[in-house]
């Protein structure tokens, strides 16, 4: 596991923009391809913000890469909520993405049915292995990551990819990867900014059971990009 504070939200957006870029030009030289993960909310914003500049965009083989999501809020993908919708905006619609590279979860659609299908197409995409190359995660004041919300029972699937989650969060349903495929991707990368995630990261730090320390990828790499406010003790 690496922790690195950042200065600002701003310097660690930067930070998890070159991480991408290297993730995934090393992804593409070896297997031919980069399936990463992303997540919603603002950190994740900040770091789609830096993609689209310029001289990384350039630096990405768009047409190589496949998008698929750790999480999704099960509403239609035109809602202020959809995290499908925010990446679209902030990042997919800027960057030469096939659209048949961009794997939404189906939010509209009813959980369970969403949930199954989002796992036959995962296993499609990624092989038995599971592999992701880059799980872009957060996490909530709560400890929660992705839609693995503290005592929900999805946090003890162990055979399932994608299950359907009834949270006590508005909206209430959502669809969220598990952790047997978060733990077997090559890299899980945190974003957690801001001072209200600070209990948080001590709780981590101190080894509390939370779900976002439930996140140790068995043959990859850990690391959590936290600024300044959110690392203050």
């Amino acid at each position: 596991m690496k922790w690195v504070v950042c200065p600002s939200l701003d310097a660690l957006s930067r930070h998890a923009a070159d991480i991408f870029v290297r993730r995934c030009q090393d992804a593409i030289e070896r297997r031919g391809e980069f399936v990463v993960a992303l997540s919603g909310g603002q950190t994740p914003t900040a770091l789609f913000r830096r993609l689209v500049e310029p001289d990384r965009a350039a630096r990405v083989d768009w047409p190589a890469v496949h998008v698929v999501w750790a999480d999704e809020r099960c509403v239609p993908p035109e809602d202020e909520a959809s995290n499908y919708r925010s990446a679209r905006e902030v990042l997919l619609s800027h960057v030469p993405i096939p659209a048949g590279n961009v794997h939404r979860i189906e939010g509209e659609w009813p959980p369970m049915e969403a949930a199954d299908t989002y796992e036959h197409f995962l296993h499609r995409l990624l092989g038995s292995d599971g592999r992701l190359d880059l799980a872009l995660l957060g996490m909530g004041t709560d400890g929660h990551t992705a839609s693995l919300f503290p005592g929900h029972r999805a946090l003890d699937e162990i055979c399932r990819w994608v299950v359907a989650a009834e949270t006590d969060a508005a909206p209430p349903w959502r669809v969220t990867l598990t952790l047997p495929v978060l733990n077997a991707a090559r890299c899980a990368l945190f974003l957690v900014a801001g001072v209200e995630k600070a209990n948080a990261v001590r709780r981590v730090q101190a080894g509390e059971d939370l779900p976002a320390s439930r996140i140790s990828p068995t043959e990859g790499e850990l690391i959590w990009l936290v600024d300044r406010d959110a690392a203050r003790t």
